[in-house]
């Protein structure tokens, strides 16, 4: 979306200051700016702040939501992978247009099992070590990952070794991008 536009709320809705992460909730009937549209999120202005809405919840300012569909949960209580590598692929760089996977951001992503819940682990670096937007980056990942049945908690470590480079991208991704 390249258009700015203001709208007001139909719901509450949760949303995270930017470039903090911290989560806020915009009431309803709030007037909110939209800014950008990007990567399944938008990014808006509300009462002097910046904060993130995330595609999920696009039906509380009039756009059309994203949605993330599971098969049942597991009888077995288990995590499919599927779902994992599918919701990482809806989580977009905030300031690029390509999810995370396909820009090579994710080092790990692994489920463990610590006391009786199941923990999604993810390793994943940022563009460069001083990015603002990384706490952003993160709670998406982590309000995300946490939609997917039988997923307890999530956990995600910013590392910086190896550095990123735009070589971690895909073919694909360096397309979209111009780059390749």
């Amino acid at each position: 979306m390249s258009e700015q536009r203001t709208v007001v709320t139909f719901r509450d809705v949760s949303a995270r200051l930017v470039p903090a992460g911290a989560p806020i909730t915009i009431k309803k009937n709030t007037f909110v700016n939209i800014k950008q549209a990007l990567g399944g999120t938008w990014t808006v202005t509300v009462n002097g702040n910046m904060a993130r809405i995330d595609g999920t919840d696009g039906d509380a300012i009039g756009m059309q939501p994203l949605e993330l569909n599971f098969d049942p949960a597991e009888a077995d209580g288990s995590v499919r992978r599927n779902d994992i590598d599918k919701v990482m692929r809806t989580i977009f760089d905030p300031e690029i247009p390509v999810n995370i996977v396909d820009l090579g951001l994710v080092y790990g992503c692994d489920v463990v099992r610590r006391d009786n819940q199941n923990v999604v682990q993810v390793r994943m670096t940022l563009t460069a070590p001083t990015c603002g937007m990384g706490p952003v980056l993160i709670s998406d990942v982590e309000y995300r990952l946490g939609l997917i049945p039988n997923v307890d908690k999530v956990e995600v470590e910013l590392v910086f070794e190896p550095t990123w480079s735009r070589d971690m991208m895909s073919e694909e991704a360096q397309l979209e991008l111009g780059l390749f």
